[in-house]
């Protein structure tokens, strides 16, 4: 290969790479398998040892972890937080216990433990009290995360124990256990939103959230493992993991101590098969020398200590046939393709299907009808085509291409610039829309209807008794028809208009909610509702006032007006207003405790340590202030909090608003 060659291939390495790299830890989207992504590692450092000369400053070979956002303060790691060198196989662990014996001799034991495929973090206690949360970055600094990191439930905030040092540092992985995963995962795909691939994906991206409030509805996890401290306290790993589980942190319970590496290797094929019966996922295991003595003799490289290791499972494959692909049509009409597969076992499990995701990648994998494909378990969870085994292509095989028109109703398609998904716009005339805004409608977190479930549902559509949500009130004129229904009994029948009619007093952010507007989640509906106050006000908003409101952006807001510009949805909601349900927020009688902010207007904005938002609401409006929904002239106070949006602070700085804390709130109080 000539030198032109070389260079050429080096850069184009370290360009996929570095993109790669910032897909995993900044988008938290990765597009690459492990195993591959390591393997082009690989390939570039051994090309960089090679020709040197070639070597770019940038090279990912160069770093230790991931990246740093521009939504968070950067923190300088006190000890950095380097990354481990990683194998695939055997003969790699055997070498690295040669070197390891070489340099320090025969006595000696490693620490195995579970490789939690999740997102670093550091935590810095001072005087028992939890100060700081800090993710890995580039290694040698991270986010502050701090405020989202408080909200994960078995991370301590205050230390009982009293053996612990004043200051110290304990580092671990924030994960998601798969049930959490799967279920919130489902959640996003009903807003049509994009999926996470995983749950580490979907940690890492929860982490870097701005609003922490939302954080705390996700239930992550933390397994600690490693102390740093001024001083050594302990001797070994092994008693310094036994200490911080005694000071009450989340400690694994899979952790064992192994005297050679045969014992290493029992303990690596033990986890290969056990890891799918286990809640969370892991990707390997990580082998640690356990004397602290030791691990300061055998010291570090510039990216990784030489007295540790991990060794990486590859992501079990498989190779199948593609029978067919059929095309889902979600409740927001997003149209999504899904690879229909010769039954084949993967990982425990018997997959018959896997996601393709959108229209991108059916192009990207060049799929063709018949093709022999190769599949994996993402993150142990989703299956998925990860290539196409052309050799046993056959010449007849047509390639497949992705609908122009829904494979429901006939609709043309239509994709919106800047995503990836195409839609259904007919969401009024294409069934598997009208049913599964219905099934939402009824649901826990909308309207909560009891005696409907979404069987119920798919009857009465089928049968022509609903076809718009506003029908579902319409029912109780229809009981005739509803008991000549099979397994629909007379009590069911009056459960389910008792729920119908009780739905009725259910508050306008529910209704709002339960309108299945696009990217209007549960949370984003509270925001609306307690800002607008009502759907006349709602309806006739510019996108201008609605990215006003705290949390609300560009897409969201463009999509709400887009909404009620439809007569027929204009139609529906005239309809379930007609039938008594909520469409204003009921403002409830507030008792003054004091005039002292009488003519006062506060805007509240960001995370408060101790005490909630809707808390300082009541006490402004307790003490006679008024709550304004977005930053203008006439505002007096901006409470500000951690993570405001910055888009708030420079308006508040431009008009001049004064900024205070909840504490300066408190004291105008006094």
């Amino acid at each position: 290969m000539s030198a032109d060659r070389i260079k050429d291939t080096m850069d184009a390495l370290v360009k996929e790479l570095n993109q790669h790299t910032y897909n995993y830890y900044v988008l938290a989207m990765p597009t690459i398998a492990d195993f591959e992504f390591d393997s082009k590692l690989e390939t570039l450092a051994k090309l960089e040892k090679e020709h040197p000369e070639f070597a770019d400053p940038n090279s990912p070979t160069q770093r230790v972890g991931g990246d740093l956002t521009k939504n968070f303060v950067t923190v300088r790691h006190k000890w950095p937080m380097l990354s481990l060198g990683n194998t695939y196989n055997e003969q790699d662990l055997r070498d690295f216990d040669d070197r390891v014996r070489k340099a320090i001799g025969d006595r000696f034991e490693y620490v195995c433990e579970l490789k939690f495929d999740g997102l670093s973090i550091s935590l810095t206690y001072e005087h028992n009290q939890l100060v700081r949360a800090v993710t890995r970055g580039d290694g040698t600094q991270g986010d502050d995360v701090t405020t989202n990191v408080k909200t994960i439930r078995n991370i301590p905030h205050r230390l009982k124990s009293s053996d612990n040092p004043e200051i110290f540092e304990i580092r671990g992985e924030i994960f998601m256990h798969r049930a959490a995963f799967e279920r919130l995962n489902k959640e996003r795909e009903e807003l049509g939103e994009v999926t996470y691939a995983n749950p580490r994906n979907f940690a890492a991206g929860t982490i870097k959230m701005q609003d922490s409030s939302e954080v705390a509805k996700r239930p992550l996890d933390c397994f600690f493992y490693s102390l740093n401290t001024d001083r050594t306290l302990f001797r070994t790993h092994w008693e310094s993991l036994e200490a911080i589980k005694s000071w009450g942190f989340h400690v694994s319970e899979h952790s064992s101590l192994a005297t050679n590496m045969d014992e290493v290797l029992q303990f690596i094929k033990h986890w290969e098969h056990e890891r799918f019966k286990i809640g969370y996922e892991i990707d390997g295991i990580v082998i640690k020398v356990n004397s602290y003595g030791q691990q300061q003799e055998l010291g570090f490289t510039a990216k990784s200590p030489r007295w540790a290791i991990s060794c990486k499972y590859k992501a079990q494959e498989v190779e199948t046939v593609l029978q067919k692909v059929t095309y889902q049509v979600g409740r927001t009409g997003a149209v999504t393709p899904v690879a229909n597969l010769k039954p084949v076992q993967l990982a425990g499990t018997t997959v018959k299907r896997a996601t393709l995701h959108n229209a991108n990648e059916i192009e990207r994998l060049d799929l063709h009808e018949g093709d022999t494909v190769f599949v994996e378990k993402g993150g142990e969870i989703i299956p998925k085509i990860i290539n196409v085994n052309l050799e046993k292509r056959t010449a007849a095989a047509r390639r497949i291409i992705y609908p122009a028109q829904c494979p429901e109703c006939g609709t043309a398609l239509i994709r919106n610039e800047g995503e990836v998904a195409f839609y259904c716009p007919n969401d009024e005339g294409c069934p598997p829309q009208i049913v599964g805004k219905m099934q939402h409608f009824i649901g826990r977190k909308a309207m909560n209807i009891d005696g409907v479930g979404d069987e119920t549902i798919e009857t009465f559509y089928r049968q022509g008794l609903v076809r718009h949500i506003s029908d579902l009130y319409t029912l109780k004129d229809r009981a005739q028809e509803l008991k000549n229904l099979e397994r629909f009994g007379e009590k069911s029948i009056l459960n389910m208009l008792k729920g119908i009619e009780n739905s009725k007093d259910m508050p306008f952010e529910k209704v709002l909610f339960g309108l299945g507007i696009r990217y209007v989640g549960e949370t984003v509906a509270r925001k609306l509702a307690l800002a607008i106050k009502s759907i006349d006000r709602l309806t006739n908003a510019t996108v201008e006032e609605l990215t006003a409101i705290d949390e609300i952006g560009q897409r969201i807001a463009e999509s709400i007006v887009d909404y009620f510009r439809k007569p027929e949805h204009m139609r529906q909601i005239a309809l379930l207003r007609a039938h008594g349900l909520q469409f204003e927020v009921v403002e409830s009688t507030i008792k003054l405790q004091s005039d002292k902010l009488n003519g006062k207007t506060f805007v509240i904005s960001g995370v408060f340590e101790g005490i909630s938002r809707d808390e300082l609401k009541d006490l402004i409006e307790g003490n006679g202030g008024k709550i304004l929904s977005s930053i203008s002239a006439k505002l007096n106070f901006l409470v500000a909090g951690d993570n405001m949006g910055p888009s708030k602070l420079e308006k508040a700085q431009k008009l001049k608003i004064p900024m205070i804390s909840h504490q300066e709130l408190l004291e105008m109080l006094k």
